[in-house]
């Protein structure tokens, strides 16, 4: 066991989902793990917990975690006649004076690559110290926490001088033809002008999309050449495959063509992601709407979602299961953003905003009125709102957007003016 130099931390008592949800800005700077191996030993219920809950963590896709009821013993009987992992975590309630003596037989059986993370009850800095001389990677007093857990993990793995990972920002309508595309498109637009920020626009409806449509171009490769050639990828690679559409924004366009079909793996975007996020400080995606193994994948990867939809029925039935989904699917993260679209369209039936959003239990970061000649113009014209009308209500909106999804600042609620009035006076309007 090789030794390195950490500082001991001490985690707040108790561990649970409940306090752990109110701390979503501990995951924000944590990067994916690598594919290592780990095997956890638990003597308590509690740890049990914090490894089930970090194995569901979208941070850990690439880990194979494995979680054994015992201790130092246990793991010491099994690796006698097993390689060991690339990392063990160690519960023990071992007083000080035996612990080393304890993690001896495990420490014979070692390979010496295998790091260890040691947890124990004691807030002891001379045991902390004389742990780490003799080979421990980490010494954490338990209860732990899952992100000090998931943290403690990183701070080993991964490399601390590796460049910094790009957010991802997936936009998803609740059914077709809410507009999630326009809005993603627009956001993107944005993100890359108000922040002078390089951003990607990737457009996942490969037969469908319409970003080459709204941003006035045609490019020869996109997307596809991507998809269908993850063995090419690269920096190099995506560098041909992008289009600029302004001084900050890439585009990486669908093809929107019908000549095969468009069946993809549950993983066939991981890669592309992944590579933008290497790629730009911002990447954009527009999901199509749909709920298959690849769109789940993309949904459960990315740094943030946002949900567009309109004020009817169905519209609010679909939310209602996609924010369940994806507090499974994303546990450890924020709740997806919502943002009201076409709200107040003349002679169409709809619910109003207030009774949408209270089975929702949520605020959106925007509600945009119904407005055709603005994004008609634009959609016509292919340009972005701020480009038709920078004055507009809409483009004061999409930059409010931009500065929530990108965590610039935080969505706050408004008792007077702004969203909170718009609420009220359309909920009155509808009443």
């Amino acid at each position: 066991m090789s030794a390195i130099n950490y500082e001991i931390r001490t985690p707040g008592q108790g561990e649970g989902s409940a306090e752990d949800a109110d701390r979503p800005g501990d995951f924000d700077a944590l990067r994916p793990l690598p594919r290592i191996s780990i095997h956890s030993f638990c003597e308590s219920e509690a740890m049990q917990r914090t490894m089930d809950r970090m194995a569901r963590d979208r941070r850990m896709a690439k880990v194979n975690l494995r979680v054994t009821i015992g201790g130092t013993s246990a793991a010491a009987n099994m690796f006698s006649s097993t390689p060991t992992p690339n990392l063990i975590i160690l519960e023990t309630d071992a007083e000080p004076k035996n612990l080393l003596h304890e993690l001896t037989p495990l420490a014979e059986v070692c390979d010496p690559s295998t790091r260890v993370i040691v947890v124990g009850r004691y807030n002891d800095i001379s045991l902390y110290r004389e742990l780490i001389r003799n080979g421990i990677s980490e010494y954490l007093v338990g209860p732990v926490q899952m992100p000090d857990m998931l943290a403690s993990i990183s701070a080993i793995f991964v490399d601390p001088e590796a460049e910094p990972l790009g957010k991802s920002i997936a936009f998803i309508g609740a059914k077709g033809g809410v507009g999630a595309s326009t809005i993603a498109h627009n956001c993107a637009f944005g993100i890359s002008n108000l922040f002078s920020t390089e951003t990607i626009l990737a457009d996942l409806d490969l037969p469908f999309g319409t970003a080459n449509i709204d941003f006035d171009q045609d490019p020869a490769q996109g997307i596809a050449e991507a998809v269908f050639a993850p063995e090419r990828l690269d920096e190099v690679f995506l560098d041909r495959l992008l289009t600029k559409c302004s001084e900050h924004l890439s585009l990486l366009a669908a093809p929107s063509l019908l000549d095969r079909a468009y069946d993809f793996d549950r993983n066939a975007f991981t890669p592309i992601i992944e590579l933008l996020q290497r790629s730009a400080p911002m990447a954009v995606l527009d999901v199509p709407h749909g709920w298959t193994e690849w769109t789940r994948a993309v949904l459960s990867e990315v740094d943030e979602v946002v949900i567009c939809a309109v004020p009817d029925l169905a519209n609010l039935r679909n939310t209602k299961n996609m924010i369940d989904a994806l507090k499974k699917l994303r546990p450890n993260d924020r709740a997806p953003h919502l943002i009201l679209n076409q709200v107040g369209m003349p002679k169409r039936p709809e619910i109003a905003p207030n009774d949408f959003i209270e089975p929702l239990e949520m605020e959106p970061i925007a509600i945009l009125p119904f407005d055709v000649q603005l994004f008609g113009n634009a959609a016509n014209s292919g340009r972005m709102i701020s480009e038709i009308d920078a004055k507009s209500p809409a483009a004061e909106t999409f930059s409010q957007i931009a500065h929530i999804v990108t965590g610039r600042v935080a969505m706050k609620k408004v008792k007077k003016g702004g969203l909170g009035k718009m609420l009220g006076m359309l909920g009155r309007k509808k009443a």
